[in-house]
């Protein structure tokens, strides 16, 4: 497997309570981005961007990646659930 990039999907889709999906490693850049300060300290998203760092430089680390992701958009409220295919 090569190197990810922001294009890169995550091991699975991650949908969110406003009907967004989280697609890709840009996708879950963008929600972080848009995240207040405080909310980022918190330990779930401290992990969760260890984690798509890691995924980064390390791509097998992509699964654990995404689901750091997905725990931590449960943990806030935000995951809807998984998609139906």
């Amino acid at each position: 497997m090569s190197g990810l990039t922001i294009n890169s999907t995550l091991s699975f889709p991650l949908a969110l309570v406003d009907g967004r999906t989280i697609e890709t490693i840009g996708d879950a850049a963008i929600y972080l981005s848009r995240l207040p300060e405080e909310q980022c300290r918190q330990h779930h998203w401290t992990v969760a961007v260890r984690m798509l760092d890691h995924a980064l430089t390390e791509p097998t680390y992509l699964k654990t990646a995404t689901l750091c992701f997905q725990t931590a958009l449960a943990v806030q409220g935000e995951l809807a659930g998984p998609l139906k295919s």
